[in-house]
């Protein structure tokens, strides 16, 4: 029952992988048949973003209801937002899809977190949240390059029209196999703000601000990179995005087991430091067509191997709020892929060329580096609590 509970969690995740991700593999496509700009087409990975900041204090006004009750609504948001997208006929209309489809993925990663830990075996929490966290990193290695297929050969309306029977699906399997669970401790609604008084959590939070702003300032902007840069064509783009997944899946596994062994923040802190190199390279080495690719999953690796870390890092250090601390990583994730997409953008658009937004990144990167071996120092290692 519990590897059906985790999985079905799981595939919560994939939809909302599907949705956020397929954009950087699809961004032409749409930007051709919406008559505008590729810069102006990263417009609709920051909308998601902000979408996933503002979703998630949905959480802070659901902490009455059961866990359970607060999946499945999400669930719906998912499957209405990802319809409005495959139907949208212009600019404006899919920046609000865009926006709508980002409501939920905050909140479900948050509640997902805490059900994932209260279903995990002692000793084991870090593995059950990375296994949540899976259907992200499949939805990367499987369905982005599914999504760029269909958009290159039919419409990029059916990867959101695909995503939505996804989170249609997900709505049975959470109503089967997620039991019921007592609400959270009711601390109120400023209860759950208490826990932003100490600097621990704000750490975390910008190392996953700044870390993921700096690798989606180059990935966000991926496929002419490839294309115009690297030397790839177009059918190639697929399969490279499979690699880039398989670096997604690879580090997501790597990053869970390694935060149940060590210190989460120390781990986090070496592999943020590690996709700080790999993009200065990338900046480099781009032309090299393998070595870009290989480059390429180095950077999708330790995007997903902070994950499971920074998640259970904030679950530990939000006494009393949970709810909004476990959702508050997601909000950090998202808010620096929307500051990263926009600064890549604003390289492309100074026509530096598709190689500087990994330039770009490099800074952002270390600064995340620099606050998790920061938060390392002054809690981990002490064992200090908030």
């Amino acid at each position: 029952m519990l590897l059906k509970s985790l999985l079905s969690l799981s595939l919560g995740t994939f939809a909302l992988g599907m949705a956020e991700f397929s954009m950087m593999g699809i961004l032409p496509d749409v930007a051709a048949t919406l008559h505008i700009s590729i810069a102006q087409g990263g417009h609709f990975i920051a909308a998601y973003a902000i979408g996933v900041c503002c979703g998630a204090w949905l959480l802070v006004l659901s902490y009455r209801l059961p866990p359970k009750t607060i999946l499945l609504s999400l669930s719906v948001l998912i499957a209405f937002g990802n319809l409005l997208a495959s139907i949208a006929l212009g600019y404006n209309t899919l920046l609000v899809a865009r926006f709508i489809s980002g409501l939920p993925h905050g909140a479900y990663f948050g509640i997902g977190s805490i059900v994932a830990t209260k279903l995990a075996p002692p000793g084991r929490s870090a593995q059950a949240v990375a296994m949540m966290i899976a259907g992200m990193t499949v939805a990367n290695l499987l369905g982005v390059p599914v999504g760029t297929w269909l958009s290159l050969h039919l419409s990029w309306r059916l990867v959101f029209a695909l995503v939505a029977v996804v989170a249609i699906v997900l709505i049975f399997t959470l109503q089967r196999f997620i039991p019921q669970m007592e609400r959270l401790p009711d601390t109120g609604i400023l209860g759950q703000f208490r826990f932003l008084k100490s600097a621990a959590p704000w750490l975390i939070l910008a190392a996953t601000t700044f870390g993921n702003g700096g690798i989606f300032c180059w990935f966000s902007y991926i496929r002419p990179l490839l294309t115009q840069v690297s030397g790839f064509n177009g059918n190639q783009v697929s399969l490279l995005m499979v690699l880039a997944g398989a670096g997604m899946v690879a580090g997501n596994w790597c990053g869970g087991r390694l935060a149940d062994r060590y210190t989460p923040g120390q781990v986090a802190a070496s592999l943020q430091g590690l996709a700080a190199v790999s993009l200065l390279l990338i900046f480099v080495c781009s032309s090299v067509g393998w070595l870009s690719a290989t480059l390429m999953c180095v950077c999708t690796f330790c995007l997903f191997a902070v994950s499971a870390p920074q998640q259970l890092l904030l679950l530990r250090f939000s006494p009393g709020g949970a709810l909004l601390g476990a959702a508050s990583v997601q909000m950090a994730f998202n808010l620096g892929n929307a500051i990263g997409s926009y600064s890549g953008g604003v390289a492309i658009s100074h026509q530096w060329g598709y190689q500087y937004p990994a330039l770009l990144g490099v800074p952002l990167t270390l600064i995340g580096c620099a606050c998790l071996l920061w938060f390392h120092h002054r809690y981990e290692s002490q064992g200090r609590a908030i």
